[in-house]
């Protein structure tokens, strides 16, 4: 079993479990869904790809990638079309969405699976070039532009706040002590004390909002990003 995670999505139960089964014999953690709605629903960024038909049970498989391409956190996330109806408008419709890769049904397995190793392999390689991004559902780090966006809002950050932001997202569940954090982002710096540290999470907590909570202090250890 591999750490890629692929959704299907597609109003016939049957045939997604069908593909389910054997994507997971080939080693993916697999799920599916049958709705726009429950697509949306879910923490896309939680996956490295999504299989989805063109007809959805309620609406349209193009208008539920545009939504999801307006989604920052899924942004970049690829994404293979299968449709039963042939003609080259469907596909174009889809590539012009946004779709990686577009399959007619029926297809084999073997096909499916080559086209996957080849998205899967051109995402990590887009993914080594170079990070512009950190992303963890709607809080948003821009790296290059030192920019800091709440559920689509740009929120100013310090330039010490932004440093522990970022360092909270690249290691996130990890546990930094008062030392850890002072040596990490004031490690030219004489004379900090440890309540500089108490004072700069207490702001990054007011900035993202709804987030806040995740940022967790952990008595007599430090603090961690959780989630």
């Amino acid at each position: 079993m591999n750490e890629y995670r692929i959704l299907i999505i597609d109003p016939d139960k049957d045939f997604s479990g069908y593909l389910q089964s054997n994507l997971k014999n080939e080693g993916y953690h697999v799920e599916t869904c049958q709705s726009s709605k429950d697509t949306l629903g879910l923490k896309l960024f939680q996956y490295d790809l999504l299989i989805l038909e063109t007809q959805l049970s309620d609406g349209s498989g193009f208008k539920l990638v545009h939504d999801i391409r307006n989604n920052p956190e899924a942004i970049s996330l690829p994404i293979i079309f299968m449709s039963s109806k042939p003609g080259e408008n469907e596909m174009m419709t889809a590539f012009s969405v946004g779709a990686d890769d577009f399959l007619l049904k029926p297809f084999f397995i073997r096909e499916l699976a080559a086209r996957i190793k080849v998205i899967i392999r051109r995402s990590e390689e887009q993914k080594n070039v170079n990070v512009e991004m950190l992303v963890y559902d709607q809080l948003i780090l821009n790296l290059s532009k030192m920019q800091v966006k709440v559920e689509g809002e740009t929120v100013p950050f310090t330039k010490k706040e932004f440093e522990i932001m970022k360092l909270f997202l690249e290691n996130k569940n990890r546990i930094f002590s008062r030392d850890d954090l002072l040596k990490l982002i004031w490690s030219e710096e004489a004379f900090i004390l440890g309540r500089t540290i108490d004072v700069n999470i207490t702001r990054i907590r007011h900035k993202i909002g709804n987030y806040s909570n995740h940022i967790v202090t952990k008595i007599g250890l430090g603090y961690s990003f959780e989630g």
